[in-house]
């Protein structure tokens, strides 16, 4: 029997979801730098990637690989947040 090619392992999906909200704090980063964003939504919008990357940080069955990689990522926004109040 051979397996479905159109389910993808949980690896995948976790680098991939990894990857994604990588883009979305770069993109609240560049949107600052430039200006088009106010700071309030910027404010907003790491506030909740830092919720939502705390939530799968806390997931006991998260790989510990992928966990790195959100931690990581968790203190990156945590910085962003930093910068942003000043």
């Amino acid at each position: 029997m051979t397996s479905d090619p159109s389910k993808k392992p949980a690896e995948d999906e976790s680098s991939r979801n990894l990857e994604h909200l990588d883009a979305a704090l770069s993109h609240v980063h560049t949107s600052l730098t430039t200006g088009s964003i106010a700071v309030g939504a910027a404010k907003a919008i790491v506030y909740s990637l830092i919720e939502t990357l705390g939530a799968l940080v806390g997931d006991p069955d998260l790989p510990e690989h992928s966990r790195s990689g959100y931690e990581g990522l968790l203190e990156k926004a945590r910085e962003m947040r930093v910068r942003i109040g000043k």
